[in-house]
């Protein structure tokens, strides 16, 4: 569907832009307030992050402010502004589509009560679960939740490559981390009436391999590409099973070992580094270790030693 329409005239619809703007500057203009304050909360992305960093963040730990190269603010933004575009393109596919090729679309664009569509700002929720002897909440936002065309609810997720033009082409299946997530999201939008047990993760690469390409070319680098997995209830569980380890291991004060396989992109490596014990810091220690003497790829040996490193500097200085 995607292609079909990219590859169609662009349609023009000033009407339709100027809707989604009003919509948008009336939801941002909107307070909506969620309690907070009455049970801990995840996000969807908690089913990647490492347990000690979930565990540091629900102990009230602050979260890391650490300078970064201007690149990587250029990286997020652009993924950002990626999913915009899709998520423009869907509403015009919905309203311009059949016009175009005399074909109703095979998905359409699910809305809120207030008439929204079904992502973003529009769709916030906190959902608040009771799960094994503990109560917790996953809060965030969609990409979307769309319709197809026999009435099944698809959930949406939007992700960027931008680092080679291959990168989209070289993929079979969705990553793991990113099926985790939908995993959230399911829980968090899908009713015993209305499940959302199918997903879309849609790859974009704002890398291209050139302007001018032929069909095979493009089938060799598309920058688009997609998957669909689908989500079981014990899928859920087993998410739910683990954020409320995470709630227990708070309650009960027994911190879950460091991953450094997560470290890169851990929100609280301060209090991380400043909480571990020195038993956990020699154990730390000896995973450096084995990995620089392993035949792992030297991506991953230079993560673990410079994670090693951060938490040796931080502990030394002692800073809070």
């Amino acid at each position: 569907m995607m292609d079909r329409w990219h590859a169609a005239p662009e349609v023009w619809d000033d009407q339709l832009d100027a809707l989604i703007c009003e919509q948008q500057a009336k939801i941002l203009r909107t307070r909506r307030y969620f309690d907070f304050k009455s049970q801990p909360y995840f996000s969807p992305s908690s089913a990647n992050a490492d347990k000690r960093e979930l565990y540091e963040k629900l102990r009230g730990a602050k979260r890391d402010v650490q300078p970064k190269p201007p690149h990587q603010g250029r990286w997020t933004r652009l993924g950002t502004a990626i999913g915009g575009m899709i998520q423009r393109d869907l509403l015009f596919i919905e309203r311009h589509y059949e016009r175009t090729f005399g074909e109703a679309p095979p998905f359409t664009v699910e809305r809120t009560s207030e008439g929204y569509p079904a992502w973003e700002d529009f769709a916030t929720r906190l959902h608040v679960v009771e799960h094994d002897g503990h109560r917790f909440a996953l809060y965030g936002k969609p990409d979307g939740i769309l319709r197809y065309k026999d009435g099944r609810r698809v959930g949406l997720e939007i992700k960027s490559k931008q680092t080679t033009a291959s990168k989209t082409g070289s993929m079979r299946e969705a990553e793991g981390k990113h099926v985790a997530q939908t995993v959230g999201y399911s829980e968090m939008y899908g009713t015993a009436a209305e499940p959302l047990d199918d997903y879309l993760i849609v790859y974009v690469n704002a890398a291209k391999k050139s302007w001018a390409m032929t069909e095979e070319e493009y089938a060799k680098s598309p920058d688009l590409t997609a998957f669909h997995v689908t989500i079981t209830q014990d899928d859920r569980m087993a998410l739910l099973d683990e954020l409320a380890g995470v709630v227990r291991a708070v309650k009960d004060g027994t911190p879950p070992k460091l991953d450094l396989d997560l470290w890169t992109f851990n929100s609280y490596k301060t209090a991380c580094a400043l909480s571990l014990t020195d038993e956990e810091f020699a154990e730390i220690g000896g995973q450096v270790r084995a990995m620089l003497k392993s035949r792992q790829p030297e991506w991953r040996k230079q993560q673990y030693y410079d994670a090693y490193e951060f938490i040796k500097a931080l502990r030394e200085k002692g800073v809070a």
